[in-house]
């Protein structure tokens, strides 16, 4: 059972994995078709990173791609103040690390 999204996602599931909004879960379906097409190696969920304060941001997926590059990528629907700060913290103290927004 899933409870009302305060921003309204409508949370959802996939593989026996909990999504929080359609749009994260059609990312994980698309990064499966481009993993089996050969232009992803393999992708990770809920990739934590841990900022100063004892305080965590989760991003959505890590993707290790053929070419060799790796990106990180967030669903957002709607970019509160507290992501973007995280964003930025993230990007900051991890670099050269830049998240994508999908």
């Amino acid at each position: 059972m899933f409870l009302k999204h305060k921003y309204n996602a409508v949370p959802c599931s996939e593989d026996g994995i909990k999504f929080s909004s359609k749009t994260e879960r059609k990312r994980y379906q698309e990064l499966k078709i481009l993993r089996n097409a050969g232009k992803v190696i393999q992708f990770l969920r809920q990739v934590p990173f841990y900022l100063p304060g004892g305080v965590k941001y989760i991003c959505d997926f890590q993707v290790f791609w053929a070419n060799g590059e790796v990106s990180f990528e967030d669903v957002k629907g709607i970019k509160t103040p507290q992501y973007i700060t995280k964003k930025k913290l993230v990007e900051a103290l991890y670099a050269p690390i830049t998240i994508t927004e999908i």
